[in-house]
């Protein structure tokens, strides 16, 4: 939260500096969660397991009633269950000339497919399928449907409320869910708070994350998203783990902007309560650290300064929601009376693989 004052015509910038984006990692999912959510696997790499078959002249990945096209790039072929790691392409996303779907081959030439129509998956190597002996967050991120309804105990990192954006959406069932990761799978969990003996932490705080907790409770798995409604949670120790090697991954051209995809209030509105909470909503997650000094907000008017009454000072405070992808600004006083607002989201936000966030901008003018 910042303090500043500014003429009518000026705009207030309410924090400085940014930060760079992590970089992109391999994710442990499912084909339906793909599918779910075409926007944020968009090529990422990913990791997932089923059986190939062949479609004409198409070879499918097929696995608990959900399939994808392989592109398989001079990879070995193996039959039975195999792990494929690959790069999620969403077709209708790109150029017919992008050199990435240059294999692709469309059955009619005049329709080009709307982004989340065709899924693809570019592989770069697949390997066969090793039976999960018990229950772990690697086994539910790859296969929930075989421990769906079970109670099982497992061990992995606090992530807070998905604030290293390691799932595509949340299961929004209290305000207390959190992300749940070890290596490079994740699942959610709900129904406890994330404290216990000697320790309670903050789903919305990143100094918290890393803590290795155990969690016990009965597997869900809907809409993609997989979580653990939780009976019991501890503190544990890190386990040992031995790193498995990484694939190298087709060089990517950068990700694709993310875009501002909601709002309230919505731009041109009038008679905006005096008491209105700002929400903008974002089509993808993305890393609430590069917020900073990248939003400008203020009343705004195109008569000159000279002619303009110099308005009061004006607190805002800020907060980012991860599991909505919503930005919500709070003004700590009711604002002035028919007056002109401007709220811009400057270039600089990223998401969490570093793509950009598209400059945005949002006027709107407050009621009596």
């Amino acid at each position: 939260m910042k303090r500043a004052r500014f003429h009518a015509a000026a705009l207030l910038l309410l924090v400085v500096t940014g930060a760079l984006a992590q970089p992109t990692v391999r994710r442990v999912t499912t084909l339906d969660a793909v599918r779910q959510f075409p926007g944020y696997f968009h090529l990422q790499p990913v990791l997932v397991r089923g059986e190939l078959a062949d479609a004409g002249e198409r070879v499918m990945l097929r696995s608990d009633e959900h399939e994808m096209r392989v592109l398989l790039n001079g990879t070995r072929r193996l039959s039975g269950a195999v792990e494929v790691r690959a790069q999620v392409i969403d077709v209708g996303r790109l150029e017919r000339t992008d050199p990435r779907v240059a294999d692709y081959r469309n059955t009619d030439e005049d329709h080009w497919p709307r982004p989340g129509e065709e899924l693809i998956l570019s592989a770069t190597s697949i390997s066969a399928a090793q039976p999960s002996s018990s229950a772990s967050v690697r086994a539910l991120a790859l296969e929930p449907w075989k421990f769906e309804g079970q109670t099982v105990t497992l061990v992995g990192q606090f992530r807070g409320r998905n604030l290293f954006g390691d799932l595509p959406d949340a299961p929004g069932r209290t305000r207390y869910d959190f992300v749940l990761k070890a290596a490079d799978a994740a699942v959610w969990v709900t129904g406890l708070r994330s404290r216990g003996k000697d320790f309670d932490l903050n789903v919305d705080r990143r100094a918290d994350t890393g803590r290795w907790l155990e969690i016990s409770g009965v597997v869900s798995h809907q809409r993609g998203l997989v979580s653990i409604e939780a009976k019991k949670l501890v503190a544990a120790n890190a386990p040992t783990l031995t790193p498995e090697p990484e694939e190298a991954v087709t060089p990517a051209m950068p990700p694709e902007p993310v875009n501002v995809i909601f709002s309230t209030p919505t731009e041109g509105e009038t008679d905006v309560a005096t008491d209105t909470t700002i929400r903008v909503q974002f089509s993808r997650s993305i890393d609430p650290a590069t917020l900073k000094g990248h939003i400008r907000i203020g009343y705004f008017t195109s008569e000159s300064p000279e002619r303009q009454p110099q308005p009061p000072s004006m607190e805002v405070q800020t907060s980012y929601d991860p599991a909505s992808r919503a930005l919500h600004l709070k003004f700590s006083r009711p604002l002035e009376r028919f007056r002109t607002l401007r709220l811009e989201l400057l270039e600089g936000i990223k998401a969490f693989d570093g793509a950009p966030v598209r400059p945005w901008r949002l006027t709107f003018s407050v009621g009596g």
